[in-house]
C-alpha cells in the first residue's frame, strides 16, 4: 500500500502534501512529451494515451521528503522498475509498442526516474517558500497532559515540513499530578477555560488526548467547543498500545480500527507469495549444486542425518518443521535446547564453515516452497525458545503474525548469531515487529542485499 501525504490535522502541510503526490507523476509525464518532441518533433496520440496511463499508475506519488537523498533514489528507481516493466509487457503483448520510436523509449526508460529525483529535489529546495507563502502556522493546542498528548507535541514540532505550531497543553489536574513539562512545552489552562482561551488566542486546532473514560468530560468539551472556528480532532487513549498494522476498517458497516494485524492481507499477500516463490526457486536453480556437494560432504564427515529436522513456531503459532544441514554432532530438538555458542564442541569442522557463511540454511529454500517459510521474515526459534521467551519478553508471539524468514530485519541490524541474553533477545524481537509495522517488498530487498553484504563479512553464526 502507498503511503499518502498526510494533512494538516495530523501535522504535516496539507498543501505541500497535494504537491509532493503530483510532482512524480508530472515530472514522469513531462519527461516522456520531452523525450517525444526530441524525437519525434510532436506529440502524436500514441504519447499523449501513454502519459495518461503512466499517470494514473503513478498517482498518487510516494512521498520522499523526509528521505535521505540515497534512499529516496532507491525508491523511486524501485517504483520506477514496476510500471515500466508492466508498461513494457502490455506493449509488447497489445503490439502498442511499433507506435513508438525505439531510441524515444530507450531513453525514457532512464530519463523517467531522473527527472523525477530533480523533481524531488527542486521541491525539498522549495518546501520553506511554500511555507512562507501560506502565512503564519496554525496554533493548535492539546487538551491532556498525558504520554500520546506528549507524543503528538513532540512529533508535530520535531516534523520540518509541519504548519502546526504547538501553543501547549490545557489541563484541570494539579501540577503535582501532571509530567514532568519538557522546557519547550506550556500549560495553558484548565479545561473549563479551554473555549475562552480558543477565541482569545486564535486557536486553530485542538487536539483532545483524553481517557475515553472520560466520556462525559469530553461531551461537555465538545459543547463548548461549538461556540468556537476550532477544527477538532480526538486521539483515543487506546493509541498507548503497539499497534502493529494499525488501520480504520469496518466490518459487516461497523465501523473498527485495527490495532496487531499482519501486512499480508489481500494483494500484499499474494505480492509476498509470489516474491518468495520466485526467489526461492531461482536460488534453488543456482545452489542446487553446492547443496549436493555439502549433503556428501555432511555424510561423509560425521555420524547422522544430512538434514537436521527441527520443530519451529510458524504462522500464527502453528508448529513446523524447518530443514538445515546437520553443523553439529547431536540433534536436539526436545524441551531443553542450548544455543550454539563460539568454539561449541557439538559444531562439526564442516559445520563452523557452514554456520558462519550460513550455507546451514540452504535448505529452508524448500521450506519457502512448502509455504512454511518466508524468504524474509523473523527467524524462527527452537519451540523449547519460543516457550521461555514469549514469558519474558511482552510482545513476543505476535512475530508470529506472518512466516518465519531465512533472514529478516533484525539479523541485518547487528541480531545475527547466538543470544545469549534477555537484552540481546528483546533487541531482536523489537526489530521483528519493527519489520510488521513497516514490511514493503523493497524493504525485504534491502535485508535481502544487505544480508548478502554481511555473509560475505561477518563471521558470526546464526
Amino acid at each position: 500500500m502507498r503511503p499518502r501525504a498526510q494533512h494538516a490535522g495530523t501535522g504535516e502541510d496539507d498543501v505541500l502534501g497535494l504537491i509532493e503526490s503530483a510532482v512524480g507523476p508530472c515530472a514522469l509525464v513531462l519527461s516522456l512529451w520531452a523525450t517525444a518532441f526530441f524525437f519525434d518533433g510532436k506529440l502524436s496520440p500514441p504519447y499523449l494515451i501513454l502519459a495518461v496511463v503512466v499517470f494514473a499508475l503513478s498517482f498518487p506519488g510516494r512521498t520522499h521528503l523526509r528521505s535521505s537523498a540515497g534512499h529516496m533514489l532507491l525508491k523511486i528507481s524501485f517504483n520506477w522498475a514496476w510500471i515500466a516493466g508492466l508498461l513494457l509487457l502490455t506493449g509488447f503483448a497489445t503490439g502498442y509498442l511499433r507506435d513508438f520510436t525505439r531510441d524515444a523509449l530507450v531513453t525514457w526508460l532512464w530519463a523517467a526516474p531522473l527527472t523525477e529525483f530533480c523533481a524531488y529535489l527542486v521541491l525539498r529546495a522549495t518546501a520553506p517558500w511554500l511555507f512562507a507563502l501560506q502565512g503564519p502556522r496554525q496554533r493548535a493546542v492539546i487538551v491532556g497532559m498525558n504520554e500520546h498528548g506528549m507524543a503528538l507535541a513532540a512529533r508535530i514540532r520535531k516534523s520540518i515540513y509541519s504548519r502546526i505550531h504547538v501553543l501547549g497543553f490545557v489541563d484541570s489536574r494539579k501540577a503535582s499530578r501532571l509530567p514532568q513539562l519538557s522546557g519547550n512545552s506550556e500549560l495553558l489552562a484548565g479545561l473549563d477555560q479551554l473555549a475562552d482561551f480558543i477565541r482569545g488566542h486564535r486557536v486553530q486546532q485542538v487536539y483532545l488526548s483524553l481517557p475515553m473514560a472520560a466520556q462525559p468530560r469530553i461531551l461537555d468539551l465538545l459543547d463548548g467547543l461549538k461556540d468556537t472556528t476550532a477544527t477538532i480532532y480526538f486521539l483515543p487513549d487506546m493509541l498507548l498500545t503497539d499497534l502493529i498494522q494499525g488501520h480504520a476498517g469496518s466490518i459487516c458497516g461497523m465501523p473498527l480500527i485495527s490495532v496487531c494485524d499482519t501486512p499480508f492481507r489481500g494483494a500484499n499477500g499474494m505480492v509476498k507469495r509470489a516474491s518468495d516463490i520466485l526467489l526461492s526457486l531461482l536460488i534453488l536453480a543456482l545452489v542446487a549444486p553446492l547443496m549436493l556437494l555439502l549433503a556428501v560432504a555432511v555424510k561423509l564427515g560425521s555420524k547422522g542425518p544430512v538434514i537436521f529436522k527441527q520443530r519451529r513456531y510458524g504462522l500464527d503459532g502453528k508448529e513446523i518443521l524447518v530443514y538445515k544441514f546437520r553443523s553439529m554432532k547431536v540433534t536436539e530438538d526436545g524441551s531443553d535446547i542450548r544455543q550454539a555458542v563460539e568454539g561449541d564442541p557439538r559444531i562439526t569442522a564442516l559445520g563452523a564453515v557452514m554456520r558462519r557463511t550460513s550455507l546451514d540454511e540452504l535448505p529452508q529454500f524448500i521450506n519457502v516452497l512448502q509455504g512454511r517459510m518466508s524468504v524474509v521474515g523473523p527467524r524462527p526459534h527452537a519451540v523449547a525458545h519460543n516457550e521461555l521467551y514469549r514469558k519474558l519478553i511482552k510482545g513476543y508471539m505476535v512475530r508470529h503474525k506472518v512466516r518465519p524468514g531465512i533472514t529478516g530485519w533484525a539479523q541485518v541490524n547487528g541480531f545475527r548469531g547466538e543470544t545469549n541474553t534477555l537484552d540481546k533477545m528483546r533487541g531482536r524481537i523489537e526489530l521483528d515487529l519493527d519489520y510488521l509495522r513497516n514490511w514493503s517488498l523493497q524493504l525485504d530487498l534491502r535485508i535481502i542485499a544487505r544480508t548478502i553484504r554481511l555473509v560475505l563479512k561477518d563471521g558470526n553464526a546464526r
